[in-house]
């Protein structure tokens, strides 16, 4: 039998991340604001340690994403964070900053560093670089294709981490740009909150059948993708490819669909590890996704297919 590789996930809440572990996920990303982005949910440190306690007993690994722009107060706190996250026992942090990278070193020494630096992670010679100085995972970038994904894990002795599944974030400021738009409309109120939950959009005046998700934090204004990656029917490449972790971002979707997302990839990997000479795809893996996915939004095969994406 073949080793599986890492079915990766976020969680909103405690109640979520118990409720895919059952679904079968083997780790999770989870974080607070002010030092991560784009998270699914809010986990103060407090909660962090509640949710390691809840994924030891079962070998489920808890990544804190310490994702977000640094400024001096940040990056001057983050050493009694870190410290935080290693009292914990949190598996790793997922960084693209050094600030993050020297805390850890003086904080939380072998705890797991996963470098991801969104769309600029796009190449071995960088692996290997941060690989030097410590780093044990490395994400790729979600503009990278089949052939670019396989020539990187082939190349790196690092844990490869690549997105299967959800959306993706195309746009990110740390200005308010609604709530500056809504200003210039003289218009400030109208909205009301600007938050992820609210249900916001961008539409192109040429393209109106494609809705773009924006909402606002303190980390400020996100555009997401106005599809959904889902490679489960092509699964088998990334697989026999070697890559060691594949995330499914759930950011923005009910736990529902989230659950029978996991199930989904969980049964694909299952069965490809058990016997790949004999693995073939199953229709009602497919099928399950495609009930539960939003109307308003396709599934795609995102870049994995595509000849050159710069």
């Amino acid at each position: 039998m073949l080793e599986k590789p890492e079915l990766l996930t976020t969680a909103s809440s405690l109640a979520e991340l118990e409720r895919l572990m059952d679904a079968g996920a083997d780790a999770f990303v989870i974080g607070e604001a002010q030092y991560g982005m784009r998270l699914a949910g809010e986990f103060k440190p407090e909660e962090i340690a509640a949710a390691v306690g809840l994924a030891k007993p079962r070998n489920v690994k808890i990544y804190v994403a310490i994702n977000n722009l640094m400024d001096n107060e940040t990056a001057e706190s983050l050493p009694e964070y870190v410290g935080k996250l290693a009292q914990a026992g949190v598996d790793a942090i997922v960084f693209g900053d050094p600030a993050v990278l020297i805390a850890a070193r003086a904080q939380a020494p072998g705890i797991g560093l996963h470098w991801n630096a969104e769309m600029t992670s796009t190449n071995y010679v960088t692996a290997n670089y941060w690989g030097r100085r410590g780093a044990t995972r490395y994400v790729l970038a979600r503009e990278l294709n089949m052939e670019q994904v396989i020539e990187t894990v082939s190349a790196t002795e690092l844990q490869v981490q690549v997105q299967v599944h959800g959306m993706t974030n195309i746009y990110h400021s740390k200005r308010s740009l609604v709530g500056s738009y809504m200003e210039h409309q003289q218009e400030p109120e109208r909205l009301g909150r600007k938050d992820k939950e609210r249900g916001l959009y961008v539409i192109e005046v040429e393209r109106q059948d494609e809705r773009y998700p924006i909402y606002e934090d303190v980390n400020g204004t996100h555009i997401m993708s106005s599809d959904d990656i889902c490679m489960i029917e092509d699964l088998q490449e990334l697989l026999a490819a070697g890559v060691y972790s594949l995330k499914v971002e759930g950011l923005m979707k009910t736990p529902e669909y989230n659950e029978t997302v996991i199930r989904a990839y969980r049964q694909a990997i299952d069965v490809y590890c058990a016997d790949p000479e004999a693995y073939e795809f199953q229709d009602e893996w497919l099928e399950a996704i495609r009930s539960v996915q939003p109307e308003d939004r396709e599934l795609s095969l995102g870049f994995f297919f595509k000849e050159q994406v710069y």
